[in-house]
């Protein structure tokens, strides 16, 4: 494979590459330790807090501008905030009091809960999902007993209901559909079932049939540019890759928004690459549990040395696991452009770990 990327497909993994050796090399070197990981992942947290609220706020006041930060940082709000509450767990562990610190967590989780929920559901969704993997997840590497009941599932359940329901009133009195639960659910039916259809009829082992590609005769069939990094990366590098550019967002959007992520990259490199990449997803989640063990056994053993990155892991292993399922099985969007560059990212957190397994 050239060094210089030929497609969209060698530009992903050659940039996924460099993330790898680029965060291994710094969680290698840095010291971690555990509050200074809790002091950065609140930090974090709070500044998903800020974003995410002036993005809603843009919704109610006219000449802000909307940004949708929830597609790109959504998973790192989940990174940032798993990663304090594993801290917590661990000082709690060692008998540090953090009353204060679990009431600052929850204020925080239920701003970032309304603010990006706001903005878009499927958000919500994968908050949601991602603090149950946390919540069943430290429960089990602490030995502590789950907060997860079936009484607090369904009060969580009927909390979403009212939630939607009075943010539909509150479109309706104001005559603004996009803040509208019920016009979003209906846009994207109208749409997903002709997108997943087209998608299914013209997919191929490896690319997808030319003619139905937005491209065109110029399409070579494979790594159109469906699926790619952020257009002002492509950019910089003086990359000569096709791209998608504001003005074709909509004919975009019936693979990008419209399509779970398997369809749409299933649509852009083929059944064969579809099939190497979940395989490869999987890959890292299996390789994040063990190392998660091992953390755990050492803690366990008296080793106090990792205890920060072991909170780090934590957090990076739950929001790549939401990010995944909610990606590839919801809405393309949240795997895709500058939510790609996360999702790597997150997985450069999660492997970039077994060297320090190593090592200590």
């Amino acid at each position: 494979m050239p060094l210089i990327a030929q497609n969209h497909l060698q530009l992903i993994i050659e940039f996924g590459l460099m993330l790898l050796l680029g965060v291994s090399f710094l969680i290698n070197i840095v010291p971690l330790s555990l509050s200074a990981v809790m002091l950065g992942g609140l930090l974090i947290s709070v500044g998903m807090v800020v974003l995410f609220g002036f993005d809603a706020l843009s919704l109610l006041l006219p000449g802000i501008g909307i940004h949708e930060f929830t597609h790109p940082y959504g998973a790192i709000a989940i990174f940032s905030v798993v990663t304090s509450m594993a801290a917590v767990y661990i000082m709690d562990d060692v008998g540090i009091n953090t009353r204060s610190l679990k009431t600052f967590l929850i204020f925080i989780i239920v701003a970032i809960a309304l603010f990006g929920g706001m903005m878009h559901r499927d958000f919500l969704l994968m908050w949601i999902f991602g603090l149950f993997i946390a919540f069943f997840i430290l429960s089990k590497n602490f030995r502590r007993k789950s907060v997860l009941t079936l009484r607090r599932a369904f009060t969580v359940v009927i909390v979403l209901l009212v939630a939607f329901g009075f943010m539909e009133v509150i479109s309706r009195l104001l005559g603004m559909p996009i803040i509208s639960p019920l016009s979003r659910i209906e846009r994207i039916l109208d749409n997903s079932l002709p997108s997943i259809k087209m998608v299914i009829q013209n997919t191929y082992m490896i690319g997808h049939n030319p003619a139905t590609s937005f491209w065109g005769a110029e399409s070579s069939g494979f790594s159109d540019g469906y699926i790619s990094l952020p257009i002002s990366l492509i950019t910089s590098f003086g990359l000569a890759l096709p791209i998608f550019y504001g003005v074709l967002t909509n004919q975009k959007d019936v693979i990008d928004y419209f399509a779970p992520g398997i369809f749409a990259w299933g649509y852009e490199f083929g059944y064969l690459i579809l099939f190497l990449v979940l395989l490869a997803v999987l890959g890292v989640m299996i390789v994040g549990l063990k190392i998660m063990k091992t953390y755990k056994e050492k803690r366990e053993r008296g080793n106090k040395t990792l205890l920060g990155r072991e909170a780090l892991l934590i957090g990076a292993l739950v929001a790549f696991m939401a990010q995944a399922w909610i990606g590839f099985f919801i809405i393309n969007r949240d795997i895709n452009g500058s939510a790609l560059v996360t999702f790597l990212f997150l997985g450069a957190m999660i492997l970039g770990h077994v060297l320090i397994v190593k090592k200590n």
